[in-house]
């Protein structure tokens, strides 16, 4: 019943005092959110870390949040935030991308097809990781968890026309790296 209710509406009962409601929005947004940090560099156990210490800033600024914004971007910002500060803080540029991450959403079919689609993500990610931290940003945030230019601006401080630039380019890019790993068979980005 709690999931059907009005992002707006969730968060004033929240900060009116319901506090267990924080848990839809958690349930919301946890996925994305981690998937984020995955697709950013982290860790396995460092998106954990790093998903779970977002949900606590977005739990206590909640209050200060700018009403009538949108939450979701404002929420991708945290997490984006969050991963830049870790990455300063361990200087560490990628890591390895874990593979079972990205099964979770595999539909019910053949035992090969599954087969053929993890290893088709894998491979996804694995170029990903070798783009320019703007253009895996911005791709992430528009295919992975479907914002608008306008959200992604609200999360990047980029332009409308600096987004679909980093998107065309990141496309681009990942099509070629993709089509010269398979010789002339390229997966549709």
């Amino acid at each position: 019943m709690t999931q059907q209710v009005p992002e707006e509406e969730l968060i004033q009962r929240i900060i009116d005092g319901d506090k267990q409601l924080f848990s839809v929005i958690v349930d919301r947004y946890k996925h994305k959110v981690y998937g984020i940090m995955r697709g950013m560099g982290a860790s396995h156990p460092d998106a954990q870390d790093l998903a779970q210490d977002t949900f606590i800033r977005i739990y206590r600024y909640l209050p200060t949040r700018r009403e009538g914004s949108s939450f979701s971007a404002w929420v991708y910002t945290i997490a984006v935030n969050m991963m830049r500060d870790h990455m300063r803080r361990v200087k560490s540029t990628t890591t390895r991308v874990n593979e079972e991450s990205y099964t979770q959403g595999i539909e019910e079919s053949t035992p090969e097809k599954q087969i053929l689609q993890q290893e088709m993500k894998r491979e996804i990610y694995r170029h990903l990781e070798q783009l320019p931290d703007s253009y895996r940003l911005v791709l992430l945030l528009k295919y992975t968890n479907e914002l608008s230019y306008e959200e992604i601006s609200e999360v990047t401080g980029m332009s409308a026309a600096q987004i679909r630039n980093a998107l065309y380019r990141g496309k681009k890019s990942l099509q070629k790296q993709l089509k010269q790993a398979r010789g002339e068979w390229s997966y549709e980005v």
